[in-house]
């Protein structure tokens, strides 16, 4: 089977919209409507990554702010939030597969297997068996490594050694490589290096809302500013990435106490609500993630208070103006945006009758969610 057309079978992104998306230099802000202050039209997400950063009240200013445009441009601003986080598809065909016992578990470009050869006695480069029209097919563990322990140790070893700055951020947590969720563990990988591997990545992600007045609010985080990634941008009340060896179940109560405080005795109601996908190609980073969406409405008077310096705080907001900040800023951490919309569509905040309503419902699923 051609690299493309198997590439293609793990990967439905077929839709023309998603085909066509490039963001060149970063990522700007659409904003579908006016208001008097000129900050709201210089942030974007590419500012943001370099250290700037906004407050609660510019917030609270776009959620509120009367948008004129708004109607007449539909679900837009919501498909841009899938674009972003399927950003760069079209470079798909650069990579090749890594397979492990005739399973494909990632995809790896070849400028980083450059950076592989160094440990020949860990990586193999095998040609042949039809997988692509690379030099070398596909990437493998060498024969030698059999077990799955023999293999985390010394590939983390070889991560180890890497030179500095290749792989940024080491988190020291361990990620399943698997071709399925469920499926047999190959052996585990260093967290930051996941998506150098290309390997499927799974995480659980909570909204968690309070019924007032018989209207739905959802608890909103602000991520630190001193967090490797997306520092200080808006993220879920709880979420967290799936290591190694625990259930989705297990780490949604484990982050739920450690993110925003919430005793067992409420956070046991959570509710599990299906899962979103997306792929992004950044560089020779190929991200393959899976998001499990959990539901958790909590007491009208729970406060949340984070427990591990990850979040810098919280606000409530009605859901209304959740999705205008969604559609109409970069705010959120991109992933976050994408369980949102799908909470959206699940508690009829979304109609059938808006224009886009089934591009945006099989955007959300844009990657292989297996």
């Amino acid at each position: 089977m051609a690299h493309s057309t198997l590439f293609n079978s793990f990967f439905p992104l077929t839709q023309p919209w998603l085909r066509s998306f490039s963001l060149d230099n970063g990522f700007s802000l659409k904003m579908g409507f006016s208001l008097k202050t000129s900050w709201s039209r210089s942030f974007s997400l590419k500012t943001m990554l370099k250290g700037e950063s906004f407050t609660w009240d510019q917030v609270l200013g776009i959620a509120i702010a009367e948008d004129e445009a708004q109607q007449l441009s539909g679900l837009n601003g919501y498909l841009d939030k899938v674009r972003i986080c399927n950003r760069r598809y079209e470079a798909r065909s650069m990579f090749m597969p890594f397979i492990l016992e005739d399973e494909i578990v990632g995809y790896v470009h070849p400028g980083f297997v450059e950076h592989l050869r160094k440990f020949p006695n860990v990586f193999t480069l095998t040609k042949d068996r039809g997988y692509g029209d690379h030099g070398a097919d596909f990437l493998t563990l060498h024969p030698s490594l059999v077990s799955p322990t023999d293999r985390t140790e010394a590939v983390g070893d070889a991560i180890t050694c890497l030179d500095e700055g290749i792989i940024p951020g080491i988190r020291n947590e361990l990620y399943p490589v698997t071709s399925s969720y469920g499926k047999p563990v190959f052996f585990s990988l260093e967290r930051a290096a996941a998506p150098y591997f290309g390997i499927k990545a799974y995480g659980v992600h909570m909204n968690g809302y309070v019924n007032k007045n018989g209207e739905k609010h959802l608890w909103i985080g602000k991520r630190s500013n001193s967090k490797p990634t997306y520092p200080g941008m808006l993220d879920h009340l709880v979420a967290g990435g799936l290591p190694y060896g625990i259930s989705c179940k297990e780490n949604i109560l484990k982050e739920c106490k450690e993110e925003a405080g919430i005793p067992i005795t409420i956070s046991d109601t959570v509710v599990p609500a299906g899962a979103v996908s997306y792929m992004e190609i950044d560089g020779l980073r190929y991200k393959r993630d899976v998001l499990f969406c959990f539901d958790l409405q909590l007491p009208d008077g729970f406060i949340p208070a984070n427990e591990d310096g990850e979040v810098e705080s919280f606000k409530l907001f009605p859901v209304p103006q959740v999705a205008n900040i969604i559609r109409r800023t970069e705010f959120f951490k991109p992933n976050c945006s994408l369980v949102i919309i799908d909470f959206l569509f699940r508690h009829g905040y979304i109609s059938p009758d808006e224009q886009g309503y089934l591009q945006l419902l099989q955007g959300l699923r844009s990657g292989d969610c297996s």
